[in-house]
């Protein structure tokens, strides 16, 4: 946990949730409400002047969708991470919010403590889905040869903790290996599974079965 309160910006189209949502930051003393925005449109132009850390993004919403407003938040500003917090669970909603590059996958039913938690990990670069998405992501499409074939055993293991929400140096003092080369390994993951972040990663490996 950071000195300073986690930066958070509210992204939904209806006004009571994002009421009911800024109410309960209030009672986190190391989480900081920031802004807000009505649907995806506003969270980008927003975004600059606001500087989130975390942003907590509804999925369904008027001029720009969730998950577009993701993607581009995240190719401009790759810092900030995305928790798609929404009350739908399809595969294909939960797959392009992941895609689009949020860091986590939550239903809207979760719990206060649950949120904290999901945000406290996403400003640390921890990825946190709700079972029912990955359930969702579970569901394997048919499609050509499956991604992760290529992996080494030591990237299995790597991949594994990082399912499991782990950082770099923390998969470094697991598998006793320096910070450097679980970077590499991390980077290498990245590369043969094509995914362009860890929650990607995360988001293929278990479409693919890749850990157990």
């Amino acid at each position: 946990m950071t000195s300073d309160p986690i930066r958070i910006m509210i992204v939904d189209d209806h006004h009571i949730v994002r009421r009911g949502l800024a109410a309960y930051l209030k009672t986190v003393p190391d989480l900081i409400l920031v802004g807000e925005a009505a649907n995806g449109q506003q969270a980008v132009d927003r975004c600059e002047e606001i500087q989130p850390q975390v942003i907590l993004m509804d999925l369904v919403m008027p001029e720009l969708g969730g998950a577009d407003a993701t993607r581009i938040i995240r190719q401009r500003w790759p810092e900030v991470q995305v928790i798609a917090l929404t009350s739908f669970q399809e595969k294909e909603l939960v797959q392009q919010a992941m895609r689009a590059g949020a860091i986590s996958y939550l239903l809207k039913g979760v719990s206060g403590e649950e949120l904290t938690e999901a945000i406290r990990a996403a400003a640390q670069g921890r990825s946190i889905l709700a079972p029912e998405a990955v359930q969702a992501l579970a569901q394997r499409e048919i499609a050509g040869p499956s991604l992760g074939h290529d992996l080494t055993p030591r990237e299995i293991d790597v991949l594994e903790l990082l399912v499991k929400g782990l950082n770099n140096a923390q998969i470094a003092a697991t598998l006793e290996i320096s910070p450097a080369t679980a970077k590499a390994h991390v980077s290498n993951i990245l590369s043969k599974l094509g995914a362009s972040s860890r929650a990607e990663a995360v988001s293929v490996a278990i479409q693919e079965n890749l850990v157990s």
